[in-house]
């Protein structure tokens, strides 16, 4: 894959950006949780989150989550980026990146919890699982930046 040489820095580029929108989305969902929790069922603002939970889903996240793998898959393709027989770390930090996929497919179960009216979690639920992106990011950095092992 000597072609995606030239590519390097562009291809760098553009992952670190689908990054931060994904994680963006990540970071705002269980927010908008909370809220819409607060909502009372078949209100106008319940449905204002509904719209506003469907469309961060569909239009931000799950384009940012596969422009994520595209370019992370191009990046692990680019010759010298990993030497999969001595870095640890990128083991590590691809675990991490697909628990952040799991966290994504149930941020998009609760959704659609909330969508027809079965939420069974209240705000507390979702503060709590606004950390769980931020925990998981912070150490994928680390892992990515300083590569430990």
């Amino acid at each position: 894959m000597e072609a995606l040489l030239p590519l390097y820095p562009w291809i760098r580029a553009f992952h670190i950006i689908s990054v931060i929108a994904w994680m963006a989305g990540l970071l705002y969902l269980p927010r908008l949780f909370v809220y819409h929790c607060d909502a009372a069922p078949g209100s106008d603002k319940a449905e204002t989150f509904k719209v506003m939970e469907r469309r961060l889903l569909r239009a931000i996240m799950n384009p940012a989550m596969i422009a994520v793998y595209l370019f992370g898959i191009l990046l692990l393709l680019t010759p010298g980026v990993v030497d999969w027989s001595t870095d640890g770390w990128i083991h590590a930090k691809l675990a991490l990146v697909l628990l952040l996929t799991v966290y994504h497919h149930a941020l998009g179960r609760w959704r659609k919890a909330f969508e027809v009216g079965a939420n069974r979690h209240g705000a507390q639920f979702y503060r709590a699982m606004n950390e769980v992106p931020t925990v998981i990011m912070i150490a994928i950095v680390i892992l990515a930046v300083v590569k430990p092992f």
